[in-house]
């Protein structure tokens, strides 16, 4: 039996349960061996019955002396078991499982784990694990660290060890090739692939365990690293770009930098040096500009599109939204309209025609559908790259495409930690803004406990009467990218709460079900400052740039991770007066609340990012989700020992075989994980 054979071939798998199968990601014999447990069960110390005490979870070996079931009103059952050793016997009670009686049958010897609890006046297993031991079987499911999985309908932990351990039972026929490099594993103290594989779903000490996951996370990132790096030689063979110059513009393009109405920060300075180095190179450009809320990546990419501009191509800038198209447009206009660059908006409701008279492209999704080819394209800047499908950013590429490919600049301002972002952004280049313009005021922050939330929403009214503006984002209640119906009822809600509470406030509401339209005058509103506050869902944008909004409110914020809040907190502090960002929680454990006051001494993301990675893990830091990350099962990414040495490792394997051409194994490995991982639609 192979890896990559179906679930189906399989003995008790079959048709149906193989459906179920696929709702956790199962298809393959390798998918089950790779279907992790999440946690152990620890029933390795195994007590006698006389010893047994209610509240605590034991495992017993002993055998029944009776079964009997009884029926209630309703069509329910009670099934109870008395299991006795040498020592004395307890009862054991399951709900609504009459079948069991074919099984445990009296005299029958078997193993019993759970927890004991007081039912019915006496010490008892209630809903216990239970095995039966018959001839000599050794115990599966209630002695020692017993794996617990992800688990679907119809699919029990029980079953997925059932059949695992039925695989480890063929050894002889199971074939688990090993695909690391020797010398990686020797070098590493790596596990070998089938010895770690049985570790990990039937382990003997935790030891085993952490010996096992070890392996596996350097086996993951390892691949990882391959899968990204591989992309990058793709992308450096394509044909040439068209380079696009520094020297040949020197005089025109520092000209524009000095004129600028605000001086660069030295991180700008370094990341408009590295842009304008891989812009003059017959390779295409493929890099991050990766930067913190306000840190002013727009205008290191309008460095880039002046350079575009002179050296006779033009540029296209994608971004994920109306509104945010809209913002860059305003501003690019600013900067660039005075150079003669001329530029125009294509998005969903503003479309423009006649692609020889512009020299800069603005637009969201709708420059996908836009008729026919752009022509002479000699740089694409994606905004937010994660909010785009591969295919989409595929797409964009061959639209743009004119003989050559076009450099590709990518911003994001998701703060990932410099050594996740390696692996995070392995096919790119990486170029880090982690300063913020001088005169930045810092938004003063402040976690409010429940009993507080009244008085500081009177606090904001009288701000805004004042003729200030304030944002109010309701509680993120469903991981998404889209608005849920949840989400907006919620913000529906909360709409209606506060026009009850400020009747003298006009009260706006944004929301990604609204159309369009809708959402452009909303927002066209609030700029005006007709709008006193905007409730709005937590998917609105990041970038919104409005100078007299000074009070950013954030409803349930510990549901939030503190990069997401922080970048809602980017969205005020972008004017001259002093502003202020309110978390409001209902959250009474005081580790949540603990949690919620470091982003009042904290203001750095990349601080905020490496603290959030520690303490929530990866899936909390918006866009690492959309890279595949956290579909990888087992790897530490707050080891960056592991994430160092995976990374190196894979460097070097591709210098020194780019096709992996002596590794047939691992290729094979690669493809299999490659297309398990899930990227962005």
């Amino acid at each position: 039996m192979n890896l990559s054979d179906s679930v189906e071939k399989l003995p008790y798998v079959g048709q149906i349960y193989a459906r179920r199968l696929k709702r956790l990601k199962i298809s393959t014999v390798r998918d089950l061996l790779y279907h992790f447990p999440f946690r152990y069960q620890d029933f390795s110390k195994r007590q006698k019955i006389r010893e047994l005490q209610a509240g605590i979870e034991v495992s017993v070996r002993g055998r029944i002396i009776q079964t009997t079931i009884i029926r209630y009103r309703g069509g329910k059952f009670l099934t109870k078991s008395a299991v006795a050793d040498d020592t004395g016997a307890i009862e054991a009670v399951w709900f609504n499982q009459p079948y069991l009686t074919r099984t445990l049958k009296e005299g029958v010897e078997v193993g019993l784990a759970g927890k004991v609890e007081n039912f019915g006046g006496r010490v008892s297993f209630v809903n216990p694990e239970f095995e039966v031991l018959s001839n000599g079987k050794t115990q599966t499911h209630t002695a020692g660290f017993v794996p617990v999985y992800p688990e679907t309908a119809g699919i029990s932990s029980k079953w997925i060890r059932n059949r695992i351990k039925d695989l480890f039972s063929r050894t002889d026929t199971l074939v688990i090739p090993e695909f690391l490099p020797e010398e990686y594993q020797q070098r590493e103290y790596l596990l070998p692939r089938r010895e770690a594989l049985r570790m990990f779903h039937f382990p003997q000490s935790l030891r085993e365990v952490e010996e096992s996951r070890r392996r596996f996370s350097f086996e993951e990132l390892f691949l990882f690293n391959l899968r990204s790096l591989r992309q990058r030689q793709a992308w450096e063979i394509q044909r040439a770009a068209i380079k696009l110059s520094y020297p040949n513009f020197r005089e025109k393009v520092d000209r524009f930098i000095l004129n600028l109405p605000f001086t660069l920060t030295s991180a700008q300075r370094k990341a408009v040096r590295e842009i304008l180095t891989d812009l003059a190179k017959e390779k295409p450009m493929n890099r991050l500009l990766e930067g913190d809320v306000g840190s002013g990546k727009t205008v290191v990419a309008a460095v880039a599109a002046y350079l575009a501009f002179l050296s006779g191509t033009k540029t296209i800038f994608m971004a994920p939204t109306e509104i945010l198209a809209d913002q860059h447009f305003q501003t690019l206009k600013g900067l660039l309209s005075p150079e003669g660059v001329k530029i125009a908006l294509h998005t969903g409701s503003k479309k423009q025609d006649g692609e020889d008279k512009f020299d800069l492209w603005i637009g969201t999704h709708a420059l996908f559908y836009r008729k026919g080819n752009f022509r002479d394209v000699g740089l694409v800047v994606i905004d937010e790259q994660h909010r785009f499908g591969v295919e989409q950013r595929a797409k964009l590429l061959e639209k743009s495409k004119g003989g050559v490919f076009p450099h590709l600049l990518t911003l994001t301002a998701t703060p990932i930690p410099r050594t996740l972002a390696l692996t995070v952004y392995g096919d790119l280049d990486l170029s880090i803004l982690n300063e913020l313009p001088p005169g930045r005021k810092k938004v003063k922050t402040f976690a409010v406990p429940s009993y507080k939330r009244e008085a500081g929403y009177q606090w904001i009214r009288n701000r805004v009467k004042s003729g200030e503006q304030a944002f109010v984002v309701c509680p993120l209640i469903e991981e998404s990218n889209v608005d849920t119906l949840k989400q907006v009822k919620a913000a529906t809600a909360e709409y209606q709460y506060l026009k009850e509470m400020m009747p003298d406030i006009n009260i706006g509401l944004l929301h990604g079900r609204m159309t369009s339209k809708e959402k452009v005058t909303t927002m066209e509103a609030f700029k005006k400052g007709e709008t006193g506050v905007l409730v709005s869902t937590p998917v609105v944008e990041v970038g919104i740039d409005i100078p007299n909004a000074t009070i950013m409110v954030v409803e349930a914020a510990e549901r939030f991770g503190l990069a997401s809040l922080h970048q809602l907190r980017g969205r005020v502090g972008r004017g001259e007066k002093d502003s202020y960002c309110f978390l409001f929680t209902e959250e009474n454990n005081p580790s949540t609340f603990r949690r919620l006051k470091e982003l009042e001494k904290i203001s750095s993301g990349f601080e905020l990012a490496e603290l959030d990675l520690k303490l929530r893990g990866p899936g909390e830091m918006y866009g690492v989700r959309q890279h595949g990350l956290t579909e990888l099962k087992v790897a530490d990414l707050t080891d960056t020992q592991i994430l160092k040495i995976s990374r190196d490792d894979a460097k070097n394997l591709l210098t020194n075989d780019p096709t992996l051409s002596t590794y047939p194994a691992l290729t094979e490995e690669l493809r299999q994980f490659s297309t398990s991982l899930v990227e962005p639609n």
